[in-house]
């Protein structure tokens, strides 16, 4: 793990492995960079650069205004400026995608592609609602075996062998005296909740500011964030996109399963 400073006086963890071409992974919004460990070995050649953002995983807690989207973009931004690189391809986990896409309105030239995982343009209510039931909240387990199990039941998921959750929840949760306590600080849920207060902004024009960056998108099949309709909208007016459709998944594929990896590696290979 390696730490730089942000403009704004905020020290962020970031991990940075591996040769080849730059692939900057931003993960999902309580999440960090251990999102990307089971994709991680499958992407050798590449290198890879994993971000924790302000307030998640090892990086420093902030302002909990600066929370933002648009601030976590311009951290990105400070980031590629800090190790040097003019442009990246941008594998971007749900809240990570939204952050591709404002990097494709704001600093186009910096992307050579972007692959959007289970994320798009629109956010289905339904998982809107199930972010804000645990935003925030420590989880009710004492144990990484009872959080285990219990994602062993989580909707949306088949097939996932219980040495996977434990992985997962060990990504996701830290083990304490008291239970399991979050991995990210909790007042993340007064911006997410001041937000979901307001209509939903149009993120329409972000996604077509993705016009001319070669283009791929994953979703889980059982996703409640990004519904069939507005991936098929996506499809639609990007018609050269690379699309992944994942069976047995929700919000979101871990993006080891073999559809996932198709379309990565094509649109990897585009590139190159």
């Amino acid at each position: 793990m390696r730490f730089f400073s942000t403009s704004d006086g905020v020290k962020l963890a970031y991990r940075d492995e591996g040769k080849g071409p730059p692939l900057l992974c931003l993960s999902g919004l309580t999440r960090n960079s251990s999102d990307f460990d089971f994709v991680a070995p499958h992407l050798a050649g590449h290198r890879l650069i994993r971000l924790d953002y302000r307030g998640r995983g090892a990086s420093q807690w902030a302002d909990p205004t600066t929370y933002t989207i648009a601030r976590e973009a311009a951290d990105v931004l400070e980031l590629l400026d800090f190790l040097r690189l003019d442009a990246v391809t941008v594998l971007g986990t749900s809240r990570g995608g939204l952050i591709a896409m404002t990097l494709a309105a704001s600093a186009h030239d910096r992307l050579k592609g972007v692959i959007l995982n289970d994320i798009g343009p629109e956010i289905d209510p339904a998982g809107l609602a199930l972010i804000d039931s645990y935003l925030g909240r420590p989880p009710p387990y004492k144990t990484y075996d009872a959080a285990a199990v219990a994602r062993q039941k989580m909707p949306g998921f088949y097939g996932v062998p219980q040495t996977r959750w434990q992985q997962e929840v060990r990504n996701l949760f830290t083990e304490t005296a008291d239970g399991l306590g979050l991995n990210y600080d909790p007042a993340l849920r007064m911006v997410f909740t001041g937000q979901s207060n307001q209509p939903l902004p149009d993120l329409w024009p972000l996604f077509a500011a993705l016009e001319g960056v070669p283009l791929a998108l994953i979703r889980g099949e059982n996703s409640n964030i990004l519904s069939p309709e507005t991936a098929g909208t996506m499809r639609r007016q990007r018609p050269d996109m690379i699309f992944a459709q994942v069976p047995d998944r929700g919000h979101v594929p871990f993006l080891d399963e073999s559809e996932s990896l198709h379309a990565i590696n094509v649109l990897l290979e585009t590139i190159q």
